[in-house]
């Protein structure tokens, strides 16, 4: 039986003979189901009109789906002493990108920031003999495909390493994470944020929202309460959920710049 992706948004379903019934991530209002109704591609149908592509993006290897599919994030791999890290996922999985990620020393763990970027999560886990996939446990009701090797972890934080940690903000959703990577930036520290904090297209600026296709803009309670969580951490970049969307240097001072103007927006 086949495995199931929603052409809308990505995510990844059990085997089944049919396509589910419906996708809880796109019914959610932070979503929204396809204008022409929920759609579904097997795995195979996905790698016929679909490959991945790789490349550097300020200085992280980073793997998307080309053309584009669903929202279109990319994902990251932060490099580690034991392998990389898959900051985000990306919805499928092809021979020739295991052999890159190979070539980079492996994958020692996924994590995912929230669940628009679950993809393929335990496909990617198997192809690497079994790695941990961090979600955030306050969004379990939204894995799709539940699998062994899922870790919902739990509290404000979880470290991979000496040097990446990941840090639950909230926000966008209940268990939304970001990844501190110490050793980035040249050892200056970098933040990735997916769009937990969105890089604005100037790339000097973030923004904050409960549901971007919607336009539904996060209270400010729930940016305080990212603001706090993200403080203790030393950062000179942040890395957005696609291609190029970056702020190469000076990211706390853009942060806490963009905080403080979206704030002032939303409150009159």
């Amino acid at each position: 039986m086949p495995f199931w992706t929603c052409e809308q948004c990505g995510a990844q379903f059990p085997e089944s003979a049919g396509p589910p019934p419906a996708c809880p991530v796109c019914e959610d209002e932070r979503q929204f189901v396809n204008w022409k109704g929920q759609r579904w591609l097997t795995r195979e149908e996905l790698a016929k009109g679909h490959k991945l592509a790789w490349r550097d993006d300020l200085g992280i290897p980073g793997i998307a789906v080309e053309p584009g599919f669903a929202i279109g994030q990319r994902a990251l791999l932060v490099p580690a002493a034991d392998g990389c890290v898959m900051w985000d996922c990306v919805p499928m999985v092809t021979r020739e990108a295991i052999d890159y990620i190979r070539s980079l020393g492996g994958l020692k763990a996924i994590a995912v920031s929230h669940p628009h970027y679950y993809g393929a999560v335990a496909d990617w886990s198997e192809a690497f003999g079994g790695v941990p996939v961090y979600l955030h446990g306050d969004d379990r009701a939204f894995v799709t495909r539940p699998h062994r090797t899922i870790v919902p972890w739990t509290g404000d934080s979880h470290r991979l390493s000496d040097d990446i940690l990941l840090v639950r903000t909230g926000g966008h959703f209940a268990g939304a994470t970001v990844l501190h990577w110490r050793a980035g930036a040249q050892g200056k520290g970098a933040l990735l944020t997916g769009d937990i904090a969105m890089v604005a297209m100037d790339r000097r600026s973030l923004s904050f929202m409960y549901s971007y296709p919607n336009y539904i803009p996060l209270n400010a309670a729930a940016v305080r309460c990212i603001v706090s969580a993200v403080a203790p951490l030393v950062f000179d970049r942040i890395y957005g959920a696609w291609w190029g969307r970056n702020i190469e240097g000076g990211a706390k001072a853009a942060f806490d710049r963009s905080v403080k103007r979206y704030i002032a927006a939303i409150s009159g």
